[in-house]
């Protein structure tokens, strides 16, 4: 039987309580419910979307890879200097008016699939980092149980709806068999929604070849379950590898984000909106590929957004022109009616400091003002992604819980009771202990669990810790609590022996073979 608390129900003791027990039950997919920032006129939409068209006409997007160029000579394109596609701008408005609108992803649990497009967003941990700051707050080379660390924190926070895939990159496994323990990881430790590896288009089949052992193939012709990212390489070029797996993600009819990699000053003009116009008939080629290779497959508008220090060409994070391209952009996307990803909680800064948070929170609040549908990069990014942080990775799905109570927008469900309690306590009384301050406190204000609000004295007897070391500890006793979602016994066996035949026969080799 469990114990009974003596506590105030609506007292300090349950308030610390609440912050320290956080819930693992999964948040919805977001609904936002706050107006969005649109800076651009009408007419200002229309001139990026005729600037981007002319591109796609005029100067050409190379598609560096032989059965690309094939495709788009079938589809009636124009094709110069051997791989240099001309789009006439009928064609690609034709192309992109298929791509679905919205998408729903399905999880290993249903009750955590979630729907994206339109006002409707989710949350998706960082990927790819080389390096990670570990629960000792150690910056050290990641495994395949660090990565499994990051799963079980992934699954863990409330705010996430994905486990990603590759969130570090476990540097004591083989680069050409990482993918598969990558998507075994990503499908053991949690069952929420996760990506799919792309690092060429024979790997990303073996991660759709185990989707379907997952899912069922079947099931997987009818409904998105892992999505894809395929990154175009600015200024005006899709190339083989990128190209060869959004084949194989959009033949088994699964989304691909469509990323330009940005750089802005470097890879782009050197001013905000002539940059947006290029990425945007970037991301516009990209989406009209896919469309090529399925019609009605679904597809995301996409980016990794960055600037450029014009001092020391270092990429930098939280910028204004970031936002401000963040805010064109959606408005681009809802142009053509498409769900779009951003990049979130960005960070620089080689520690969890003054200078990751400011980034971090800037980034945040745009990509949630801008609308963004497939919200990536949200827990644990520094260094410019070159390492994950444990205590960022926490302190971050916090902040996207905060961002999203803010963009859920009012909440009047409870008005004229909250009235009637001002009639209760009259002039001069206080409000703590009225019946429904105690129904609602828990609802009523976000109370986050990593900042400290108490007095220093207070803060000095719990021992004077800063943010990086309450996140620390919030980490291990997330990890503690972790209990692991049991796949079934018959599709873990498949997986593990599809795994074990694939490692036999792609060879053991620390960087990428075209050939496997």
């Amino acid at each position: 039987m469990p114990a009974v608390s003596t506590a105030r129900r609506g007292g300090r003791d349950a308030r610390r309580d609440l912050r320290r027990k956080p819930s693992a039950e999964m948040l919805p997919g977001l609904k936002r419910g706050l107006p969005l920032v649109e800076p651009m006129t009408q007419e200002e939409i229309e001139r990026i979307d005729e600037a981007s068209l002319r591109i796609l006409e005029e100067v050409g997007v190379v598609f560096r890879d032989p059965v690309a160029v094939e495709d788009w000579r079938r589809a009636g394109a124009e094709v110069r200097d051997g791989d240099r596609i001309h789009l006439d701008r009928g064609m690609v408005r034709e192309l992109i008016s298929t791509v679905p609108s919205d998408i729903t992803l399905h999880a290993r649990d249903p009750q955590k699939s979630v729907p994206l497009g339109g006002n409707r967003s989710i949350f998706v941990p960082m990927t790819g980092a080389p390096y990670l700051r570990d629960l000792e707050d150690k910056r050290r080379n990641p495994t395949l149980d660090d990565l499994a660390m990051f799963h079980k924190l992934a699954h863990v926070a409330p705010a996430l709806h994905s486990s990603a895939h590759h969130i570090v990159e476990p540097m004591d496994h083989p680069v050409s068999q990482r993918h598969l323990r990558i998507t075994y990881s990503s499908m053991k430790h949690s069952d929420k929604t996760f990506m799919g590896m792309t690092t060429s288009g024979k790997n990303a089949e073996d991660v759709l070849d185990m989707c379907a052992i997952l899912f069922g193939a079947e099931f997987m012709e009818r409904h998105p379950i892992a999505v894809g990212n395929c990154n175009g390489n600015s200024p005006l070029v899709w190339d083989e590898t990128m190209l060869a797996a959004m084949r194989a993600f959009c033949r088994r009819n699964q989304p691909v984000l469509c990323s330009p990699f940005v750089l802005g000053g470097a890879n782009t003009p050197a001013s905000t909106a002539p940059a947006v116009a290029q990425l945007n008939a970037e991301a516009l080629a990209g989406l009209a590929y896919t469309q090529v290779i399925r019609r009605g497959c679904p597809a995301i508008y996409g980016h990794y957004l960055s600037t450029v220090s014009m001092q020391s060409g270092a990429p930098m994070a939280g910028t204004p022109e970031i936002s401000l391209m963040n805010f064109m952009i959606g408005q681009m996307a809802r142009h053509y009616d498409v769900p779009w990803r951003s990049s979130n909680t960005l960070g620089g800064a080689k520690t969890l400091d003054a200078q990751a948070g400011y980034e971090s929170a800037t980034t945040l609040m745009a990509v949630l003002m801008a609308g963004a549908n497939y919200i990536w990069h949200s827990a644990g990014w520094n260094e410019g992604g070159m390492h994950c942080s444990v205590a960022k990775f926490v302190v971050d799905a916090e902040q996207c819980a905060m961002g999203y109570r803010m963009a859920e927008g009012i909440r009047w469900d409870d008005f004229d009771e909250a009235l009637a309690a001002v009639r209760d306590v009259g002039p001069g009384g206080h409000y703590l202990g009225h019946p429904h301050t105690q129904e609602n406190f828990q609802r009523a204000f976000f109370m986050p669990r990593l900042f400290d609000n108490n007095a220093i004295e207070q803060w000095i007897v719990d021992g004077s810790k800063d943010t990086t070391a309450r996140a620390l500890e919030t980490a291990r006793r997330m990890l503690a609590d972790y209990e692991e979602p049991k796949l079934d016994p018959a599709k873990d066996e498949e997986l593990r022996d599809f795994i074990a035949r694939r490692e036999r026969e792609i060879p053991a080799v620390d960087a990428l073979n075209e050939e496997y």
